[in-house]
């Protein structure tokens, strides 16, 4: 079975512009929201890696926008995780109109373990294990882009 997450929220008022759309750095914090539930289904929690030591800073993000979400609308960001390597690991999302089914966007973020002084630093070896495991539990199907 395939780890994935769905992660199901509302379009709040303050998330939108003018015209009642979605502005398009919220798809970043959803995002987030995503990973974030994704670690703590995978068995740990961004504020246990943290209090471990493990900090972690997104180093790259894109985003290819389909479509738009409006005020009020159902949306549910499905995350999976991509790719781990010695210093990081990068996060897959498929955004959706929870009603509907239409994708409204794809992503991903990497991000960079970082030591106490804020320079990129190796991942700990049992935090590289864990998320290698949950890499192998995660579906092999790409997320579209």
């Amino acid at each position: 079975m395939s780890l994935e997450t769905c992660s199901t929220l509302r379009v709040r008022y303050a998330e939108t512009d003018q015209m009642g759309v979605v502005y398009h750095a919220n798809y970043l914090v959803w995002c987030e929201i995503g990973r974030t539930d994704f670690i703590r289904a995978a068995g740990r929690s961004y504020a246990e890696l943290e209090r471990d030591g493990v900090m972690l800073a997104v180093s790259e993000a894109a985003l290819r926008f389909r479509g738009s979400a409006r005020y009020d609308d159902p949306v549910q960001v499905f995350t999976t995780l991509t790719h781990v390597g010695s210093r990081g690991m990068t996060f897959g999302y498929r955004i959706v109109h929870a009603d509907s089914g239409a994708v409204l966007v794809t992503a991903s973020t990497s991000l960079v373990c970082l030591n106490a002084s804020g320079r990129p630093s190796s991942l700990p070896t049992e935090v590289r294990a864990w998320l290698e495991h949950a890499l192998a539990t995660t579906s092999s199907a790409p997320i579209p882009t």
